[in-house]
């Protein structure tokens, strides 16, 4: 059998053993050190916006505190974006709250701004005005945030950005992750850059960093003995994990860039292939990093589903995967309030994610090629 060819697998520069080499050397081997200070000023310098970020130990880890500082607590209701992964909605379930799922708009698949006026005011009449929005830019694609933004604006609820795919896009030149109350980046061994897993918070103030860092060390007082006032967590990024994250930065703009080819790469393979659309942007405000490039598949036109397409791939050794499976499809979301119609639902019945990695090789592309044309042949 060929060589596997991933999803998306992890991508080295070169420079990651040395930060992490200056790690053990220093003895700096806790969460937190140079590496760390060093990577969330490199972060900051890259999203180009006056903002404070804090590693920490996961995307995920990022969002929970992202939620705890906008004052999520038991019992009230968080919206988010229905078609993501779990990792979106888990860490309202971690609050004690409950999430409201709302339907994707067809354009960029992300949070639909009509949905989710129509949830809030629906909330707002039950008595249960949403504490947050939590928005996904899915797949690097930017989501409407003017739309949301206003939205949010008209009726005081804070936007909780999840850009753990996103880091490298922008909509209308800013950068993914920077126009909520809070952003969030992954640094997940299947993402743009990897710190093999972490994730950072992205704060608009000196005081939410610190914050987030307090309560990310355990929420130790200031005091000569262990003293806790709040309840705290274990979420701060170490100083090696933060070795990695540095030589990665420095490849970031290369990745982004490759990424961005591989999608370039889809549309030229598909472009005489009737009935399979690219996901692609959707006008020039938007700048996608392409972290996966995604295609829809229609049947009635191709003759063939997403997922015949799969499984071909699967028996050439290529590893392709469905889109996210909408989150008030998820039986452990089942009894959530949803609004909006089916279009998450039928992107997940019709879409497929491809091979967009920035290691792939000539040799690679011309595999997935060869199989893609034989199979729509």
């Amino acid at each position: 059998m060929q060589n596997k060819i991933w999803l998306s697998s992890p991508h080295m520069g070169g420079n990651e053993q040395k930060y992490v080499n200056e790690a053990f050397d220093a003895n700096w081997v806790a969460p937190l050190g140079p590496n760390v200070d060093g990577f969330e000023k490199d972060i900051e310098t890259f999203l180009n916006t006056d903002v404070k970020v804090a590693a920490l130990s996961a995307g995920t880890a990022a969002l929970h505190l992202a939620l705890i500082q906008c004052g999520v607590v038991y019992g009230e209701e968080v919206i988010c974006q229905s078609m993501t992964f779990s990792a979106s909605a888990n860490p309202i379930a971690y609050c004690g709250a409950t999430p409201v799922f709302i339907d994707s708009e067809k354009e960029t698949w992300n949070i639909c701004p009509v949905a989710l006026e129509e949830a809030i005011q629906d909330r707002i009449s039950k008595g249960k005005k949403p504490k947050a929005i939590i928005v996904v830019h899915l797949y690097g694609m930017p989501a409407k945030m003017d739309e949301i933004t206003a939205i949010a604006k008209k009726y005081e609820i804070s936007v909780i950005e999840d850009a753990a795919e996103a880091l490298g896009s922008t909509y209308k030149g800013q950068a993914c992750g920077t126009f909520g109350r809070f952003g969030i980046l992954s640094f997940n061994g299947n993402k743009i850059i990897t710190t093999s897993g972490g994730g950072a918070l992205v704060c608009h103030s000196q005081e939410d960093k610190d914050k987030a860092v307090f309560l990310s060390t355990q929420a130790r007082d200031n005091a000569p003995h262990y003293q806790h006032s709040h309840i705290g967590y274990n979420y701060r990024m170490s100083n090696i994990v933060a070795g990695i994250g540095r030589g990665q930065m420095e490849v970031l703009s290369e990745r982004i860039d490759a990424r961005r080819k591989m999608h370039d790469f889809y549309v030229d393979v598909f472009k005489n292939i009737d009935g399979v659309e690219v996901f692609s942007e959707p006008n020039e405000n938007y700048y996608s990093n392409h972290w996966l490039s995604a295609i829809i598949i229609d049947e009635k036109i191709a003759g063939k589903n997403r997922e015949d397409l799969r499984l071909a791939f699967l028996e050439d050794n290529i590893e392709s995967r469905p889109l996210w499976k909408p989150m008030h499809l998820q039986p452990v979301f089942a009894d959530t309030p949803y609004y909006g119609t089916n279009v998450a639902e039928k992107l997940f019945d019709d879409g497929l994610c491809l091979p967009s990695g920035s290691n792939l090789s000539e040799t690679d592309k011309e595999r997935i090629e060869k199989g893609i044309k034989n199979f729509f042949s």
